[in-house]
């Protein structure tokens, strides 16, 4: 079993956890900020963590691990190999909505992991859950690596991190980094900014 300890240093060693002043996709800001996808340029992390995250989902009967492209392409991938099970992303289609693409098709009553690197409000989650419920698929879980949401999300299945890491922020207007301007504001997601 991956300890904290061991999650902790993983971030820190991947260049995952970093400091400073972050424009957040939500518009707010934060002094603190997840890299995610820095894990998977090495796969001594992503292997480990990942592992991880699937066996909390060992005894669950999943048949095929999804997430949303692009931040969980190689995320789903990963999860689905310690399972022993098929993979596949949905990605947004010209109308901007998450679709099933590639001829990848959810079975209807097919057992689906659904999972994302870092959830903080949950959005590419929902998105996945609905084209999956709607496609007929069971949806036995959602999974992360990073829980940015403090344990206050419900997605109506069971939701389990590999790591939890509740997010102070702010409003723009009330940004205590803001006032003090002696840090740059910086955007590291690439998402745009509501």
């Amino acid at each position: 079993m991956l300890t904290q300890e061991r999650v902790t240093e993983i971030l820190k060693e991947a260049g995952v956890l970093l400091e400073g002043h972050f424009l957040l996709t939500s518009g707010r800001h934060s002094d603190k900020y997840l890299q995610c996808a820095k894990i998977f340029r090495n796969t001594k992390y992503s292997e480990e963590l990942c592992a991880a995250l699937a066996e909390k989902y060992r005894d669950a009967g999943v048949q095929v691990v999804i997430g949303p492209a692009m931040g969980a392409v190689q995320m789903a991938y990963e999860v689905s190999r310690a399972l022993g099970c098929e993979n596949f992303f949905t990605e947004r289609g010209e109308d901007g909505k998450m679709t099933l693409r590639r001829g990848f098709a959810v079975e209807p009553g097919e057992k689906v992991l659904v999972v994302e690197d870092v959830v903080t409000t949950g959005g590419s989650v929902k998105e996945v859950l609905e084209l999956v419920r709607a496609a007929g698929g069971d949806v036995v879980g959602v999974g992360s690596i990073v829980d940015r949401t403090g344990g206050k999300i419900d997605f109506g299945v069971p939701f389990k991190a590999v790591y939890s890491a509740p997010v102070t922020s702010w409003e723009a207007s009330e940004c205590p980094l803001c006032k003090e301007g002696r840090l740059e504001l910086v955007k590291p997601g690439s998402r745009k900014v509501k």
